[in-house]
């Protein structure tokens, strides 16, 4: 009997964290789900409570509160960029810094239109001057800057190019595209919706970027 019980005394404190885990992942994942489809008005604690299914406490325990919950979400963001495209994007195939921003530009395209959140975000950042808004978009900035610096590796740029500009101005126009689609399904009379008119606008995106890089 003694060493039944011990067994049972040592098995209690896996499942706990087991449990633990399971709930932390179900509140980050509520929260990120509240917030793309109800931004800051919406967000709450017990909004969230009531999403992930647990108690509301347990958001104070393992994030310390609301705050702490968009804190996670920005170091998320942080590795976000990361997480979508692979170091490796492009591989040996990669040659010269135009085909690098050709393969960038694309990968960043497609990872945008696949994640709600970030574009509710992008969008905040232009309309929203929050510090909940401002957390979330220094997190993803930095990161930005970060990956594609990394990416860049040793390939040089063209000369005389200011290319922090040009990256600027192409991953914004970018961004603007993906958010236009997704709140009116066009910009400027041409039509974002289906796959192929996004297909167009890669093809756009290809020529623009090797105009610049070649």
């Amino acid at each position: 009997m003694l060493a039944m019980d011990d067994t049972a005394v040592e098995a209690a404190p896996e499942k706990r964290v087991k449990d633990r885990a399971a709930t932390e992942k179900a509140i980050f994942s509520a929260a990120k789900a509240l917030l793309a489809q109800e931004g800051f008005q919406g967000f709450g604690i017990n909004a969230v409570a009531r999403r992930a299914g647990c108690d509301k406490q347990l958001i104070y325990r393992y994030f310390g509160g609301l705050e702490g919950l968009i804190a996670a979400i920005g170091e998320d963001l942080g590795s976000w960029v990361k997480d979508r495209i692979p170091e490796d994007t492009g591989g040996m195939f990669v040659l010269t810094y135009g085909d690098l921003m050709e393969r960038l530009a694309l990968s960043y395209l497609d990872a945008l239109r696949s994640d709600p959140l970030v574009c509710k975000i992008i969008a905040w950042e232009v309309s929203e001057h929050t510090p909940q808004v401002k957390q979330l978009a220094d997190a993803r900035a930095k990161a930005l800057s970060k990956w594609l610096d990394k990416m860049r590796g040793s390939l040089e740029a063209p000369k005389g190019l200011d290319t922090a500009a040009v990256n600027a101005v192409l991953f914004a126009a970018i961004q603007h595209l993906v958010i236009s689609g997704a709140t009116n399904g066009q910009f400027a009379g041409v039509a974002l919706k289906t796959t192929r008119d996004w297909d167009k606008i890669g093809t756009a995106v290809k020529r623009i970027v090797r105009g610049v890089y070649g």
